[in-house]
């Protein structure tokens, strides 16, 4: 593997509206690619490409004819995508009680959209013997977070589907990475249950330093892309030891239901 060319490269980022995709767009259209600006929201995403000098392609990237519409977009525009940030995603909140429709929204642009982009993208790249594929997977897809069951659930799905595209594809020149935060200051943590708030909050990452990270991450290979450092010793003493780990995350389940007074 090979350190990735910013540089005239053709990114394609979902999610691009706000918050961690708006920076990669803006980090990676700093660096001199060619940045196609995708997001649901139609005027965030105009908003961010005409901020940034990219292209704009509006959509529901959780949807397969959304995914290769964006994808032909940027095949008909520029011959082709160099690098797929799979970043756009949901965090519903609760836990059994969440209802059926968080579920499945959460499936669909947690883990779903990731498929449509490999199922649009992969039949090109493996016959042009390179591609690199950036999964935003967040650190609950390592570890968990508490008071989120369709989020965490649904982002360690992921991560499975990012390790397994790395196992299976890596030698034929398709490069797959998972960007895995704790919090990152954008507007899904603004929104984020007061359970949310008191684990990230105190260490939480400007959008722009994640994005930082993922470009020295470029430069290397590595599959697992951790903002925060910590979090690869919690995701090895939580592998060394899963029942001590489990008995101190209920600890601090428990901490969070104490009535406060």
């Amino acid at each position: 593997m090979t350190a990735f060319a910013l540089p005239g490269a053709t990114v394609v980022v979902t999610g691009a509206g706000s918050g961690i995709g708006a920076a990669l767009a803006s980090r990676f259209a700093a660096a001199g690619a060619r940045v196609v600006v995708n997001d649901l929201d139609a005027g965030a995403a105009r908003a961010v490409a005409a901020r940034v000098g990219g292209h704009a392609c509006p959509g529901d990237a959780a949807d397969p004819s959304g995914v290769a519409a964006l994808v032909g977009f940027a095949r008909r525009r520029f011959g082709g995508v160099d690098l797929y940030c799979a970043n756009a995603g949901v965090a519903p909140g609760g836990g059994i009680d969440a209802v059926d429709e968080a579920w499945e929204a959460a499936w669909r642009v947690n883990v779903m959209s990731h498929v449509y982009a490999a199922r649009e993208l992969l039949p090109h790249w493996l016959a042009a013997g390179r591609g690199r594929l950036l999964v935003t997977a967040s650190a609950a897809g390592l570890l968990t977070l508490l008071g989120k069951a369709p989020y965490a659930v649904t982002k360690h799905a992921t991560l499975g589907f990012a390790e397994w595209l790395r196992a299976t594809y890596a030698h034929r020149g398709v490069t797959v990475q998972a960007l895995c935060p704790q919090g990152v200051r954008t507007p899904m943590l603004a929104g984020a249950d007061a359970m949310s708030s008191a684990l990230l909050d105190s260490t939480a990452l400007t959008a722009e330093r994640v994005a930082e990270c993922v470009v020295e991450a470029l430069a290397d290979d590595r599959f697992l892309v951790l903002p925060h450092p910590e979090v690869a010793t919690w995701y090895a003493n939580r592998a060394a030891d899963p029942d001590r780990w489990l008995r101190g995350m209920n600890r601090l389940q428990q901490d969070a239901e104490r009535p406060r007074g």
